[in-house]
């Protein structure tokens, strides 16, 4: 009987082949050739397996069997296979050859893989350092993954690749500390804002800010046929690349990842205006600073200020957020984005509730939109790199209530405490849920606000306004107290009275 391929002997493979990197370059930098190659290994063995099995269909007919590689989901010739490289892997140009291969699958899938492998470059001197110990690198890389075995057969219809994939790339953010947190949202948090939209068949699904796509998958994954639009953009050219590897290798061959900042030059457009999309979901990076300096133009300089006029889709018309701190600009980005009758879940840091000037004058403004549904707050300390608690803001167009629930999931008890991170357990996840559809108040937990309570807090959200999680001391019994007070002299002078016995046994 056939083995397979399971989830675990994939990460192992991972992580010996981490084992070539460790000590020599940094973890955010060695993961992309890691999880590349995976990528290329199942490419590999995939169209292998489909050539062997046409070969036999077509009993050797060339013409027939070029035929039937074209309509695959994608098409290999024999000098872009992992076993063409791997036969190379003593070559003194090995990276060279490997770089060339990786041009040639892009050059095969146009449609589909295009500029995938456009970030990453395996004959780096820069990165990978001179020749010799980048050749002997790069052939532990090849040897790493010679014997894993990624046919479908042996895999069979389960997403262990993709699963994997995920893994290791949560283990990588995990690794990589406070730059962890810009390219991976965790699990739970993403499983939470996921059902928090509620996804239908044929939405568009957003993030303008997808890191590896993580967050996108687990939306895009609530819909069970998978009949989804996904479209996401990423700033970081190496991390929008693992994105798109990633939706691939889920089977999410069509999703639009976009490279570039979302801010300044959204890329997703109709007829010149921003797209809209049925459900958004994001983490954005907390309060970036700098965050308007795409648009500056040619004459940025420390004096350049952000107005208004200078966006063409007219987004920070309700004000322009202050220069060291993003937050609202992703905000107005992603309602302006947002479809009627549109659903939008986005992370962000506490002080997006309650900092005054222009911030105070947005939230102001969206509130008297009546755009704003639900303030969730979060555990502290669960996402990479930063300590600080996160809430959920929960966003939908065309809303029928004026009320705004508020949700306090930031205590004891609501969470699993962690070694590095703390975990929203699916009881957790559930807890918020409840309390979200049932839209009521709770006590100690939640406290659905009308706009008349909301505006006599001059439009501050600071979640303890609304839900009072203080819990009173029980009254001290003072007669006990002096009683055990007693108690505790009368022990004393009983003490005191054997050692003057002792010490005068002792003569002293």
């Amino acid at each position: 009987m056939e083995t397979k391929t399971t989830k675990t002997t994939i990460s192992n493979t991972l992580w010996r082949a981490c084992d070539t990197f460790r000590g020599k370059i940094d973890s955010s930098v060695y993961k992309d050739y890691v999880l590349v190659m995976l990528f290329v290994k199942y490419l590999s063995d995939t169209y292998k397996e489909h050539l062997d099995k046409y070969n036999e269909k077509y009993e050797g007919n060339e013409e027939r069997i070029k035929r039937a590689l074209e309509r695959d989901r994608f098409v290999l010739d024999e000098k872009s296979t992992f076993e063409y490289v791997y036969n190379k892997r003593n070559e003194s140009n090995v990276g060279e050859i490997i770089n060339k291969a990786l041009e040639r699958i892009e050059e095969e899938n146009k449609a589909k893989l295009r500029g995938v492998f456009r970030n990453i470059d395996f004959n780096s001197e820069a990165i990978l350092g001179q020749t010799k110990d980048r050749n002997s690198m790069l052939k532990h890389l090849l040897e790493d993954f010679k014997d894993l075995d990624l046919k479908p057969s042996s895999i069979g219809k389960s997403d262990v690749i993709g699963d994997a994939y995920e893994y290791m790339i949560g283990k990588f953010a995990s690794d990589a500390g406070k730059k962890g947190g810009e390219f991976f949202t965790p699990s739970e948090v993403s499983e939470l804002l996921s059902r928090l939209v509620k996804p239908k068949e044929n939405d568009r699904i957003y993030d303008g800010t997808c890191g590896s796509g993580s967050l996108l998958l687990k939306t895009a994954n609530k819909v069970p046929s998978g009949k989804v639009a996904i479209y996401g953009q990423e700033r970081n050219g190496q991390t929008q690349s693992l994105c798109r590897m990633n939706m691939f290798l889920h089977g999410f061959d069509d999703a639009k990842i976009e490279w570039g900042d979302t801010l300044s030059n959204p890329l997703f457009l109709d007829n010149g205006k921003l797209m809209k999309f049925q459900v958004i979901v994001l983490n954005p990076p907390f309060s970036l600073d700098k965050w308007a300096m795409g648009f500056a133009g040619a004459g940025d300089d420390k004096n350049f200020k952000m107005e208004a006029s200078l966006d063409p889709h007219r987004r920070f018309e309700w004000g322009v957020p202050p220069k060291s701190k993003g937050d609202y600009a992703f905000i107005q980005h992603f309602l302006h984005s947002l479809a009627e009758g549109g659903r939008m879940g986005i992370v962000l840091p506490h002080g997006v509730l309650f900092r005054g000037a222009a911030e105070g004058r947005i939230r102001k403004q969206i509130l008297d939109m009546n755009l704003l549904d639900a303030v969730i707050g979060l555990p502290a300390n669960l996402f990479f790199g930063t300590g600080i608690p996160a809430c959920v803001l929960l966003f939908k167009k065309n809303r029928t209530k004026k009320d705004v629930l508020f949700i306090d999931a930031s205590g004891e008890g609501h969470y699993e405490k962690g070694t590095n991170q703390n975990i929203l357990r699916e009881s957790d996840i559930k807890e918020i849920m409840d309390a979200y559809e049932k839209y009521e108040d709770i006590e100690k937990y939640a406290h659905v606000a009308k706009p008349e309570e909301i505006k006599e807090n001059d439009f501050n959200l600071n979640i303890p306004r609304y839900v009072d999680t203080f819990e009173e001391e029980e009254p001290v019994d003072m007669d006990a107290v002096k009683e055990n007070i007693t108690n505790i002299k009368k022990e004393l002078v009983e003490v005191e009275n054997k050692m003057e016995k002792y010490l005068g046994e002792l003569g002293l």
